[in-house]
């Protein structure tokens, strides 16, 4: 073989093994277009520069779009600041929770080809659910005046549309240590090396921390979501999500982890100077034997632009329908019935789906029911999630706005960033 002809060979396979970025929407030619001030968007990324400049954060990327168009899009700071790398808009993040809206949308695909009802008891699709599921009750124990764990049968069974809203009774063995969330913890649910059926099966026999549908408790849920899609379609599951959701909409850089042609992209987390360590987050550099519905996804701004998009827009982006115009309402809808009371989720703060904030559980999503009450500025109608290493979006209809916020950082420092990006995306908008 003559060196020409290797040499082609081998910048094809080079350009195969890295796939072609997503297309982001049109950018508008002046921000004021879509009624942004470019004076007042300056703010925002003065004040994200700062905070890179002070160590705060190692770096961001920040996309907003309305009216169909990108409005901003820049890169701040650092992909990796021990290394030097600077920040790319193009740089992957692990998106954390923000994956569980991917995975709920793949659930109501099914759901659209009447595969899955969502009032169907989960047992009806996972059947190791059936029999022995519990609720567990702390009691005092007479003899000792220790609180021990009482098993009681469930009132009802947990639905798919449980699971949806976070009404299951399942819940995270990571906020607060009940004795059903150490009987989580010793369990080892967060073995990467169980497969998605045996996390299943696994957390099938562990008692539910509430009674079913009656309280609002983040949880396992979507993870088990994972499960019932690839039962039902018979596909597995991170399978699924590619061929029906990532490719056709050009997702072309989300997965449930990174390839190593596109490695050098990922976006780190710097060192904490206080323990000279990284915060432990998920390793994304192998496919992982169980992909996680509730939080193992990694995705780019400019990809997430495009699902989110494609929820602003009923369902569809640029002739490609995922979900019908109805059952993107639905998912965007409150679930919660009233005074619903809110079990683990103190850590959740402004984001929490109760009344007194002003919001409210859909399908998948947080969403806004009332104007004021809520310190975050919006509109009713919004809908959004975030993920635990920083993570952030949201889709406000009323305003036709998607804002997206990309940064690694522990869970501690997520909170005022959320915050934060809300405030100077809103100051910015002055039509």
């Amino acid at each position: 073989m003559n060196q020409s002809r290797l040499i082609g060979i081998l910048l094809l396979v080079t350009s195969l093994s890295f796939p072609a970025l997503a297309e982001v929407l049109p950018q508008a030619g002046r921000p004021e277009a879509l009624g942004f001030s470019a004076e007042r968007l300056k703010r925002l990324g003065s004040v994200f520069q700062a905070d890179v400049d002070k160590g705060a954060i190692p770096g961001a990327v920040v996309l907003i779009a309305r009216n169909g168009k990108v409005a901003y899009f820049e890169a701040f700071g650092f992909q990796d600041r021990e290394k030097r790398i600077a920040m790319k808009s193009d740089a992957i993040f692990r998106i954390a929770s923000m994956t569980k809206p991917i995975t709920s949308v793949a659930l109501m695909m099914l759901v659209e080809e009447g595969k899955i009802q969502i009032d169907d008891p989960l047992a009806v699709y996972l059947p190791e659910f059936k029999d022995h599921l519990k609720v567990g009750v702390e009691k005092t124990a007479p003899e000792t005046g220790k609180p021990q764990l009482a098993l009681e049968p469930p009132q009802r069974a947990p639905t798919i549309q449980d699971l949806l809203r976070h009404t299951s009774g399942f819940t995270y063995d990571v906020f607060g240590d009940t004795l059903v969330k150490q009987a989580y913890k010793a369990a080892n649910l967060r073995d990467p090396n169980q497969t998605l059926a045996e996390f299943v099966s696994a957390l099938s026999r562990l008692p539910l921390a509430y009674q079913p549908g009656t309280t609002w408790e983040y949880s396992y849920s979507t993870d088990v979501l994972g499960r019932v899609i690839e039962v039902v379609s018979g596909v597995p599951f991170d399978q699924f999500v590619a061929d029906r959701i990532l490719q056709p909409l050009g997702m072309n850089s989300t997965g449930f982890f990174v390839p190593e042609a596109q490695i050098a992209r990922l976006a780190e987390p710097q060192v904490d100077p206080a323990t000279g360590k990284r915060p432990v987050f998920l390793d994304v550099s192998r496919k992982p034997k169980r992909p996680s519905g509730g939080g193992g996804m990694v995705s780019t701004a400019a990809d997430y632009l495009r699902f989110s998009q494609m929820l602003l827009n009923g369902g569809e982006l640029d002739g490609v329908r995922i979900l019908s115009p109805r059952t993107a309402a639905l998912m965007t809808s409150d679930h919660l019935p009233p005074g619903t009371p809110i079990g683990s989720g103190g850590q959740f703060g402004a984001l929490m789906p109760d009344l007194e904030q002003g919001q409210g559980f859909g399908l998948g999503f947080a969403v806004r029911v009332a104007p004021g009450h809520n310190p975050y500025p919006g509109s009713v109608g919004e809908f959004y999630w975030v993920g635990a290493t920083g993570t952030t979006f949201w889709v406000d209809p009323r305003e036709k706005l998607v804002a997206i916020m990309m940064v690694q950082v522990p869970l501690t420092q997520t909170r005022h960033y959320r915050s934060l990006i809300r405030n100077l995306v809103y100051q910015a908008l002055t039509d």
